[in-house]
């Protein structure tokens, strides 16, 4: 059996599940490319072991990498309201802080 082992942690009001390697898209967290930032953990797993209270949590750390800024997709919002002339067209493209997991440590 192969011993796994992942995180899942909280950033922006969201759960991410990671794992040490990967890349994912977070909120905003306003830190420069290159800084180290770390997560708060919600759940351990190693292999048969499952942490999940705060007290087995004190000494997990889930630290990651910041790799730079991303943009989401382009959503393209119209409102209309009939027999006035109302028209408005509006755009939005959410900014996101792109991390590699570079390590959970569990001491």
């Amino acid at each position: 059996m192969v011993r796994r082992m992942y995180a899942v942690i909280k950033t922006g009001g969201k759960q991410e599940k990671v794992e040490s390697g990967q890349k994912l898209r977070v909120e905003l967290l306003g830190a420069e490319a290159g800084q180290d930032v770390e997560f708060t953990p919600v759940l351990l797993v190693d292999g048969e072991d499952v942490l999940a209270t705060p007290s087995e949590l004190e000494g997990v750390s889930v630290t990651a990498r910041v790799l730079g800024e991303v943009k989401g997709p382009k959503i393209n919002g119209f409102t209309y309201k009939n027999k006035t002339n109302n028209r408005r067209r509006w755009g939005h493209r959410q900014r996101y802080t792109s991390v590699e997991i570079t390590g959970i440590t569990r001491s």
